[in-house]
């Protein structure tokens, strides 16, 4: 029995009952989509130019209040976060070592996951030990290297810490903290440094270990490094007087 044929489908017509019907809905989210865009075009607009003004702003600062306008003008923008490491670093040649730690520590504050934080915390240290703060300045440079273990400032901040140890007579710990550079950080610049030092720790005594299947031979009973001394001569043999013959018995 033959099936009827399925009734046409009036495309047109069906499209025109669908925008009669749904038509302001459409246009209220087209709408809303063309406010999203133009938005979003004018607030990049902007937001470039404030980069580029405070970027302008920032290459022309020299002084420490002008990296303060910097920061003042343009505090969301990538110069603002220099400006704050630049402001750090002038008011540290003014010897105003305090305040320039509060400018860092507001720096790493805002920006936790800048990749110059560990170099702000270094210059926090230097700035404890230029006041005096040795134990503190140690403390923050134990922290950056067990922090940033695979950062740039990690070999810096042991041989750092092997300055402070040395004034402090704790060349043992010195000692270690060099053998550390030497063997994980072996082929940054560091390396050269951790060697001299090392060897500024190590004096030659006769308490060095001797090396591993070395004879371990008394001080006393080694051998010189120098020409080897000759055998002094063997003492003579007093030798026995000749005897002499009687004198012969006179003749009566």
């Amino acid at each position: 029995m033959p099936t009827a044929p399925p009734p046409s489908r009036d495309v047109a017509l069906e499209t025109r009952v669908f925008w009669e019907r749904f038509k302001k809905q459409i246009t209220a989210v087209l709408i809303i989509v063309l406010i999203a865009v133009i938005a979003f075009t004018g607030y990049r607009f902007y937001s470039d130019r404030r980069v580029a003004a405070a970027s302008a702003l920032l290459a022309s600062a020299r002084s420490a209040q002008e990296y303060q306008q910097v920061i003042d003008r343009y505090p969301t923008t990538p110069a603002a976060a220099d400006a704050y490491l630049l402001l750090a670093e002038a008011q540290r040649d003014e010897k105003k070592f305090a305040e320039a730690n509060t400018t860092l520590q507001t720096f790493i504050a805002k920006y936790p996951q800048h990749e110059l934080v560990s170099t702000a915390r270094m210059a926090m240290a230097a700035n404890l030990e230029s006041m005096g703060k040795a134990d503190e300045a140690l403390t923050i440079y134990q922290q950056v290297a067990s922090d940033y273990p695979k950062g740039f400032n990690a070999p810096m901040a042991l041989l750092s810490q092997v300055y402070i140890l040395k004034a402090k007579n704790r060349n043992d710990d010195a000692r270690r903290i060099c053998e550390t550079v030497l063997t994980q950080y072996r082929t940054s610049f560091w390396a050269g440094e951790a060697m001299q030092q090392l060897r500024m720790l190590k004096p030659i005594t006769s308490s060095t270990p001797a090396p591993i299947g070395a004879p371990t031979v008394p001080p006393m009973l080694a051998v010189p490094s120098g020409p080897a001394p000759q055998a002094p001569p063997a003492p003579k043999k007093p030798q026995a007087p000749a005897p002499q013959a009687p004198p012969a018995p006179k003749k009566p």
